[in-house]
């Protein structure tokens, strides 16, 4: 059986509290009303044991099942307290459960749905929970959510490309650090003491691969101890507001991955300010969220300038045009949906092309990555093989 806590009100009219145990929420819920409590308000209390077990962050891709799921049961005609109530059913993690029943007793005190998701900032972004207060005046809720559903499939589905294009880049560099751990710690140093004991005059490259192999076995707790430190420096630099700004920057001018990483905040940003104004929100405040949702700094600041030019009376395209962070491709199309009334589609025709130019680009950059990493791991394996071979043969001709 599961302990619950709960809050009512007694016969008396006073407060009262406490645990109890039960089979399920409903049935803890009857057996206080039994007792003459009204007002009822139960919550979960699971074990220790059972938190550390079963206690998760909400993911994203839960976030999207429950938004698919939920708009069903809007569509359906369920009232939306036992809908909730049934998704918190059947949560399996316990973090969606907990969460979900403080929705339910948020909705069951007369609140909105978007009000009660506002104390769950780290579950649902704030561009969610923007375009859901929308819906919920507009009465497009179901359609909203099925939206919303969608929108965060293709970016599971964008990180989830990422993620697989770098698997094989990965192996091949972690391989090739093994190799030459295992080259300068343990192979080399052997070779060394044999060439020692011939007194054999070595060639240069053999010297200068010995060399490095001492350097490495002698000071390698200066090497680990001085990475850790410029790792530090870093990590507090980047802490910093004026850190993260120059991190931003400097990866937006990097050669491909640049483009790279300019394509996928341009997706990102067309996606969220199309799903806003799609719901009805206005436009300064669906670009106020969209902007905030970006992770790169350099384009919050340029776009926090757009928003004051569009409050202005400027529109919207030329003031992104000006910040010179989006391509001549991306204000045309930004133009045309202004001029035409057609905003909306617009900004979905340019979220689906960059998306197709991000997925170009990130094969580009993994196609240059990978040959890169065997090149290197070929150069060192060359070299080696030349140092020994060069040696040996020398040491033989010696003895000849």
């Amino acid at each position: 059986m599961t302990r619950y806590s709960y809050v009512a009100i007694d016969a008396s009219g006073n407060a009262a509290r406490g645990t109890t145990r039960a089979e399920s929420r409903e049935d803890a819920e009857l057996a206080l009303y039994e007792r003459e409590l009204r007002d009822i308000r139960v919550t979960e209390k699971p074990g220790l044991l059972q938190l550390e077990l079963t206690a998760r962050r909400v993911k994203r891709e839960e976030v999207m099942h429950l938004s698919r799921q939920l708009g069903a049961f809007v569509r359906a005609g369920l009232p939306l307290t036992e809908a909730v109530q049934s998704l918190a059913k059947d949560a399996n993690n316990l973090a969606v459960r907990r969460m979900l029943i403080a929705v339910e007793d948020g909705l069951r005190d007369g609140e909105k749905l978007s009000d009660c998701l506002d104390r769950h900032p780290r579950v649902f972004p704030e561009y969610y929970r923007g375009i859901l207060r929308s819906a919920e005046l507009s009465g497009r809720l179901d359609t909203v959510l099925a939206q919303l559903a969608a929108y965060l499939e293709r970016d599971l589905e964008a990180r989830r490309k990422i993620k697989q294009a770098l698997i094989y880049p990965s192996v091949v560099a972690g391989m090739s650090l093994v190799t030459m751990i295992v080259l300068a710690g343990f192979v080399l140093p052997r070779f060394k003491d044999f060439f020692a004991g011939l007194g054999a005059d070595l060639p240069l490259p053999t010297r200068i691969l010995l060399g490095f192999t001492d350097f490495l076995t002698t000071w390698w707790w200066a090497l680990m101890a001085g990475t850790g430190l410029v790792v530090l420096v870093l990590a507090v630099v980047i802490g910093t507001i004026p850190g993260r700004y120059l991190r931003d920057r400097v990866f937006l001018s990097l050669p491909v991955v640049g483009k790279t990483v300019r394509f996928a905040l341009i997706e990102r940003f067309c996606r969220i300010l199309s799903s806003m104004v799609s719901a009805g929100v206005q436009l300064p405040e669906a670009l106020r969220v969209a902007t905030g949702s970006l992770p790169n700094l350099v384009y919050r600041r340029s776009l926090s300038r757009v928003g004051e030019a569009l409050l202005e009376g400027e529109g919207l395209a030329r003031p992104l045009a000006a910040t010179g962070l989006f391509p001549g491709a991306a204000g045309q199309m930004i133009r045309v949906g202004e001029d035409t009334g057609t905003l909306e589609a617009q900004l979905v025709v340019t979220a689906e092309f960059y998306e197709s130019e991000l997925d170009h680009k990130l094969k580009k950059l993994i196609g240059l990555f990978e040959p890169a990493v065997i090149l290197l791991m070929g150069g060192v394996v060359g070299f080696v093989a030349i140092a020994l071979v060069s040696a040996m043969y020398g040491i033989f001709r010696q003895v000849q």
